[in-house]
Order: structure tokens, then sequence, then C-alpha cells
């Protein structure tokens, strides 16, 4: 099976979740010798992508809101054509450059709709290549339910012009496509279910904390943070909690969170042995991200998840209900949640065993790496 040279385009635009499982994915293939360029548009994070690809980074946007409306840039200025004119022209100029076997699209068609001005001329450049790469896209396994009508249809047709693949990063006992797209049935024959993308085992850690509150990117988690902050207020000062607050939290609102925290919380804003902290903790307490759940998978650690639900949002809330059913979490609304709430719920879990284990599927990195592969 040869090894081939792979442009992998992912665009971040609130949270840190896409980029961290792309950057996964992209370690898996350079593991197997491939050459792998990986283009990134958000905004910088440090660690991400690894050392092992060729990284292109576009200048950065963000949603210039929780509701994913508009793009801003890097200061929370509204982007303007000229500047979407020069970032397409960029990305076209990296494809052209790697002269790829294999292009892997991050979320689009499905998702980042915001990105078309430059993803359609890059599906047209791939078109019209020759030889012409292969083009799949790379997708979580639970779906933004679209309530406008025509979308799902324009991401059906867009799927059958231009792609050859649609990599679904899930178990399909947990979750299949079909449920959060109904018409799945039309591209099936193109659907290939990975896996989810999940770490290996990580090391012990360096330090131990009792409870581990996590709030991703840290865009929209203020308010998990400060809530948990406030259970640490009130109860005993015996547990030591971590507070990971996240890179793109305010630099006002982390500060004044920090005045507020007694001598048993540390508030850090990124933790890079976050699964190792796992790995001892008797209890997480955060939003039901891909990746967080991925890590709370392998590590078998007590976890409470308050699903982001802002803007419409329902991925993670789907994520939380599910692994509830199962009896591996425990969810709680994120909308009127309070910290007496969310004390009760600690009070109760941490009473409780850990999670017993399960049998989903989380080699995601390697199965997407296999097929990559065996499509040149």
């Amino acid at each position: 099976m040869s090894a081939p040279r792979v442009f992998f385009y992912v665009q971040h635009l609130l949270g840190i979740g896409h980029l961290a499982r792309a950057s996964r994915i992209a370690g898996a293939l350079a593991k197997e010798g491939c050459t792998v360029t990986m283009v990134t548009g958000g905004l910088p994070v440090a660690g991400f992508p690894g050392q092992d690809v060729i990284s292109v980074k576009l200048p950065p946007v963000a949603a210039a809101s929780a509701g994913f409306a508009g793009l801003a840039d890097q200061h929370g200025t509204p982007v303007d054509q000229p500047f979407l004119d020069y970032r397409r022209d960029l990305l076209l100029d990296a494809f052209r450059a790697s002269s790829p076997d294999v292009v892997i699209i991050e979320a689009f068609p499905f998702g980042r709709r915001q990105m078309r001005f430059e993803l359609l001329p890059l599906l047209d450049a791939i078109d019209a290549a020759k030889p012409r790469p292969k083009l799949f896209t790379s997708l979580r396994d639970i779906l933004q339910q679209q309530k406008k009508p025509g979308r799902d249809e324009e991401t059906v047709d867009l799927i059958d012009r231009h792609f050859d693949g649609v990599l679904v990063h899930g178990d399909p006992t947990f979750v299949r496509l079909e449920e959060t797209f109904p018409p799945t049935a039309t591209i099936a024959d193109k659907v290939a279910y990975t896996g989810l993308v999940a770490p290996p085992m990580p090391p012990e850690p360096s330090e131990t904390f009792d409870i581990i509150v996590s709030a991703g990117g840290g865009a929209v988690g203020r308010d998990l943070i400060r809530a948990s902050l406030e259970v640490a207020k009130m109860m005993e000062r015996d547990r030591r909690w971590c507070l990971i607050a996240g890179p793109n939290l305010p630099d006002e609102d982390f500060s004044a969170l920090g005045l507020q925290a007694p001598n048993n919380v540390q508030l850090v804003r990124f933790r890079r042995d976050f699964p190792s902290l796992l790995k001892r903790a008797e209890l997480s307490i955060s939003q039901a991200g891909y990746n967080t759940v991925g890590d709370l998978l392998v590590t078998g650690c007590r976890s409470i998840l308050v699903p982001f639900t802002a803007g419409g949002e329902t991925e993670q809330s789907v994520r939380a209900e599910r692994l509830e059913e199962r009896g591996l979490a425990t969810a709680l609304p994120e909308a009127g949640l309070t910290a007496e709430m969310l004390t009760e719920a600690v009070i109760e879990i941490l009473a409780k065993p850990k999670p017993s284990s399960h049998s989903l599927d989380l080699k995601g990195s390697e199965r997407t790496s296999y097929i990559v592969r065996n499509a040149v």
C-alpha cells in the first residue's frame, strides 16, 4: 500500500475540538509514512497541528458570535471581501504546491458553510487537477441538525458531484449518521464509519486533582467555569480542583475568576496533560464535545456533562443523552445551570462507583489512516 501525499483542511471557528480531532488523524497518517500538509484557518492554538505535518496557516478567522453568524478576524473585526479573496488565493496556492494524492476537508459540506467562499473554489481546483486527487470529508459522528429548508439537499448534491467518500468518525452502535442527517441513504455507498477518534491510554499525571473542570476552547464555557468555582467554594476544602478555562476565554473573565479562586482551586487556561489528569481524577465536569468525551471514554473517569446549546446547537445534547442512557455520564442542562444544582450532582456522583466498561470503537485515527491510504 502506497503512502500518499495528503492535503488536510480544517477550520475551527469557536472551540478547538475540530482542530484537535483533525490533528490526531493527521498524526496517524504521518505515522504511516504519509506526507501531510495541514491547512488551518482558525485562531492559533499552542501545540496544534503537530510537528509531524507540514503546517500552512491561513489568516485566521473565528465565528463572530456563539451562533456562528458571520466571520471575524483575530481582533474581532468583521472580515471584508478583499480579506476573503486573499485567504482563498492562499488556500488554492497551497493546494497546487502540495500536489496531493488525497484531499480531506473537515466538516464541509455538512458544516462550515461560512467557508464556501474558499471551499467551493477548492472543489473546482480538485476536479480540474490532473491527476485528480481522491476527496474525502472528515465528519464527527453527530451533526448539528438543520432547520433551514434545502440545506441537506445541497449537502447531498455536493457529495454526489465532488466527494469520493464520507469518513464518519463514530461507532454506528452508538449513533448512526442518518439519525442526525436524514438523507444519508442517498449517499450510503460513500459512507464509512471509522470508530471514534480517541487517544491512547495516557501516562500517569505529574500531579493529581480530585475534580477536573474543562470548558473546551473557552469561548462559550465561562458560565460552566463560574458555576464550578462556586461549587468548589461551597464544598469541603480537602478536595483539589483544576479549572481549565480554555485559551479563548476573554482575559478579563479569566482574571476575575482567578481572584475568586480559593487555595484548593487551580485555574489555568490549558493543560496539555488533560487526559492524564482524568486518569486519576474522581470526577470530570465539562461540556459534551467530541474530544473531551473521547478522553473520558478512554480513562473511565466519572463525568458530569453540560452540553453546549447556545445558538440552537444540538450535537452535544445528543451525545450527552446517549452516554447517560449507557450509564457512562450524567447530563445537566446548560440553560438555568446553578451552583446548587451542580453541587447536588457532584455529591451524588462521587458516592457512586466509576462507570462500567464499554465496547465502543475508539480506533478512529488508525482506521481513517487505513481507508485514506487504501484509496490511492
